[in-house]
């Protein structure tokens, strides 16, 4: 049976028979009547406007003064280089030589004046600065052309400072999902589990790096573990502002690819190895998200869980957790 086996340096169950006797049967009568009261994601659907968490966003024209101070010295840096250059291939290159965080604030400028073809995140390394030229190059707008837009528009370009300054706000709800999760768990549970992953904005886990033998490098937001870092738990966190279509599809068919390949490689071990989607915000609520996520859920009988912030009390318990209610009826 899946799941049934835990990883073999995890301790507390082995005191003695009676002991483990007298566990499993207080956990099943627990369980008699928990079950009932236990919900899945898909019954919260019919008042799921409760249950979302909304991470308010700043309003329009409010922002534009702060908009103006953190991106006036980029436009004004940008304007300054490009009078410099003989060539739009000139500009990239020297944008490249300015100090990281600039750098990527001029590379937003320059996909915007010269190269909408180049992703900022194509650039993010300074030796594919020479990829996106050979790649891209033959279509820069020419640098005459970006110095006489940079004139007229003058370097008080209110629009532009707006699409940059969204840029700043992109995955900040992600962030404070993440940050609100990792206080509920260390509250909750205090030293009975541990949590691992960035609280924020940083690098995510890659699961090939932590679990043993794991075949592929996925990334997850975040990881539940016993206090001696044994895995419990792969967790994934997302705000949906605003969700469908092809992406409402796509999301759902990765996180089962992903759910699928933890779990096939947690039973080939015989480990107790689950999966969590944080999953909030107002997104859930359009076209068939929900009821998609619930269909997830459903799937994996119990070793996949769908929740928003506003449902980790009533759901994301310590047994489901660490799968103790397994490791004691095993014993029975």
């Amino acid at each position: 049976m899946r799941g049934v086996r835990r990883w073999a340096h995890v301790g507390g169950v082995g005191s003695g028979a009676a002991r483990r006797l007298t566990e499993a049967r207080s956990w099943q009568e627990n369980q008699r009547v928990n079950v009932a009261a236990q919900r899945r994601f898909g019954d919260f659907f019919s008042t799921g406007r409760e249950w979302i968490t909304v991470m308010e966003g700043e309003y329009y024209p409010d922002f534009l003064d702060a908009a103006r101070q953190l991106y006036g010295p980029v436009l004004e840096r940008f304007a300054q280089l490009a009078a410099a250059a003989s060539a739009s291939e000139g500009l990239l290159r020297a944008i490249m030589s300015e100090p990281a965080q600039l750098r990527v604030q001029l590379l937003r400028v320059f996909r915007r004046y010269v190269s909408p073809d180049t992703s900022v995140e194509m650039l993010k390394r300074k030796l594919k600065a020479e990829e996106a030229i050979a790649g891209f190059g033959s279509r820069f707008r020419a640098i005459e052309k970006v110095r006489e837009l940079i004139r007229e528009r003058s370097v008080s370009d209110d629009a532009l400072f707006i699409l940059l300054y969204e840029y700043r706000s992109r995955g900040q709800k992600g962030y404070m999902l993440t940050e609100v999760f990792f206080a509920w768990v260390k509250k909750t549970f205090g030293e009975r589990l541990g949590v691992e992953g960035p609280p924020g904005a940083g690098a995510d886990i890659l699961l090939n790096k932590v679990l043993p033998g794991y075949p592929v490098a996925t990334p997850a937001d975040f990881m539940i573990t016993m206090p001696d870092r044994t895995p419990l738990v792969v967790g994934f966190a997302r705000y949906d502002s605003d969700r469908g279509g092809a992406q409402e599809d796509d999301r759902i068919r990765g996180n089962n690819d992903s759910a699928a390949a933890i779990l096939r490689y947690a039973e080939e071990r015989g480990l107790t190895l689950r999966v969590l989607f944080l999953n909030d915000g107002p997104g859930l609520l359009l076209g068939s998200m929900w009821q998609d996520y619930a269909g997830l859920e459903d799937r994996w009988g119990g070793e996949v869980m769908v929740c928003t912030l506003k449902m980790l009390d009533e759901r994301l318990t310590y047994e489901w957790i660490s799968g103790a209610h397994q490791s004691e009826a095993s014993a029975l």
